[in-house]
């Protein structure tokens, strides 16, 4: 256990404020991108898509991760979830908008892969 400025927070769970902060901005765009993307194929595509990428992440948590769990899975679902949020970002963001726009959301994806090592660590012990 460690201050604020240390790795830990008092139950054990990486401090994560700077990943969550980039995986929300990650998750944002993937909202946004992915229905975007997929509305010239189909608009019941980019509506499930929604569904998808909100509704399976809200449904399904690893306890200790989340303040309110409404069904628990072990901490590799919760890593592949995030995973299917950075990668439809990123995918997405390619199909959907210029080229700038999309090499900013592949930073921010890198980046936050980068920043949650932490946290998918201490997920990976979860069950």
């Amino acid at each position: 256990m460690l201050d604020a400025t240390g790795e830990e927070t008092a139950s054990g769970r990486p401090d994560d404020r700077l990943p969550s902060v980039l995986r929300f901005a990650t998750e944002l765009v993937a909202w946004v991108a992915t229905p975007w993307a997929l509305a010239g194929v189909s608009w019941l595509l980019a509506a499930l898509s929604v569904v998808v990428l909100i509704g399976l992440p809200t449904c399904f948590a690893t306890p200790g991760d989340k303040a309110k769990v409404v069904v628990a899975v072990p901490g590799w679902v919760t890593i592949l979830l995030v995973l299917l949020q950075l990668v439809a970002a990123v995918v997405s963001s390619w199909f959907a908008w210029p080229t700038w726009a999309a090499v900013a959301v592949t930073a921010l994806a890198a980046a936050t892969v980068v920043t949650e090592r932490r946290r998918w660590r201490w997920l990976a012990g979860r069950r």
